[in-house]
């Protein structure tokens, strides 16, 4: 009988189950968030989740207790904003490990209100920071964004080579990795940040102006709606689905080697897929279950302020340092995610009208 070794994942998640810590999620009725509370708690984690419900939804944290059971007593929520520095000290008490997801999210919507982006994005990243290191946090782990990229032409994209922002969120996401630096050499309070690219998966919403291309498309497919790609679809992305973005959080989280904090490591696969190939792939899988969108083809229209035309990370730093190795492709994860689509979709979890369309970059 072969024996394969286990990845450093896998043995990460048995010493987890061995030696529980507890964790505060921030975001954690997100997209991000609810998944990642969702596996702390699998794996038998004591889990404070923060969210204030600007973009998270109580039913996802209503999932999770009802996928955990009995694991929920484990879990305590408190419902608050980041911007209130009192919030953020009642979080961070008796926590060992901070994941910190809350944003608001999206490039257009700091387009079209940077004030609001920064409030939150930097003034409220700094209240997490304080009363991180004020609670003797041991490690404090962040949601930093491929976006700080910027205009830099260089592909794929290597974490210490960035270019001039292209938009307000930009700008937010990186402000926060300088201040979670100057916070580790000023105060010892260790820091991690994980450059997200184009992640997709279950529990990302399909609805609202600033939706991620991903649950559009299937959402605007399977209810018969136009799909508009902005652009000519030749857009390029690093889709990345949840569940990578799971292991690079736990294994930044508690990762022991020597220099591996005050770092940022890109999280992604890779690879690149364009707007058009990703519409074929979603359309041809949904048609197997869906039959007579097998002929459906997107609009297009203009291009879209603030994107970037093509974006693929190099992942050899989050590699060699953190053991990081992707479980899932693009094809993989979007067979995952369309599974979990079918249901929630056409169950009329979200029942609120949308319609589909496809910017050049939907970032984290």
């Amino acid at each position: 009988m072969s024996h394969e070794k286990k990845s450093r994942y896998e043995e990460l998640m048995d010493s987890l189950r061995r030696e529980p810590r507890t964790w505060l999620v921030t975001g954690a009725a997100g997209f991000i968030g609810a998944n990642l509370v969702e596996l702390l708690l699998a794996l038998d984690q004591r889990v404070v989740a923060l969210d204030n419900f600007a973009t998270g939804y109580r039913h996802n944290l209503d999932d999770i207790q009802a996928s955990v059971g009995t694991r929920a007593v484990d879990f305590r929520f408190i419902e608050g904003d980041i911007q209130d520095l009192d919030t953020c000290r009642a979080a961070c008490d008796g926590v060992d490990l901070v994941l910190h997801q809350a944003a608001l999210g999206s490039v257009p919507r700091s387009i079209e209100n940077p004030i609001a982006t920064n409030q939150a994005n930097i003034g409220g990243f700094l209240n997490m920071l304080v009363a991180a290191r004020d609670a003797g946090v041991r490690r404090f782990v962040y949601a930093a964004s491929s976006s700080t990229y910027g205009d830099h032409p260089g592909l794929p994209k290597v974490e210490d080579h960035i270019g001039r922002p292209l938009s307000p969120y930009a700008v937010t996401k990186y402000v926060n990795e300088l201040y979670a630096g100057v916070f580790q050499r000023a105060y010892g309070l260790q820091s991690i940040g994980l450059r997200y690219f184009n992640v997709f998966g279950r529990r990302q919403d399909p609805n609202g102006a600033y939706a991620a291309v991903i649950p559009r498309f299937v959402s605007g497919l399977l209810r018969g709606e136009p799909c508009c790609i902005n652009g000519d679809g030749e857009t390029s992305r690093d889709f990345c689905y949840i569940d990578n973005v799971l292991q690079a959080n736990l294994l930044a989280a508690t990762a022991e080697d020597e220099g591996v904090t005050d770092q940022i490591y890109n999280v992604a696969c890779g690879d690149r897929t364009t707007l058009n190939e990703l519409f074929r792939m979603i359309r041809d899988g949904l048609a197997e279950h869906r039959p007579e969108l097998a002929r459906v083809q997107p609009a297009y229209g203009e291009f879209r302020p603030g994107d970037v035309r093509h974006s693929q990370a190099a992942i050899g730093k989050i590699r060699r340092r953190l053991g990081y190795v992707p479980t899932h492709s693009v094809e993989r994860g979007l067979r995952e995610a369309l599974r979990w689509y079918l249901v929630d979709v056409e169950s009329g979890a979200r029942s609120d009208p949308i319609r589909c369309s496809a910017g050049g970059a939907v970032v984290a």
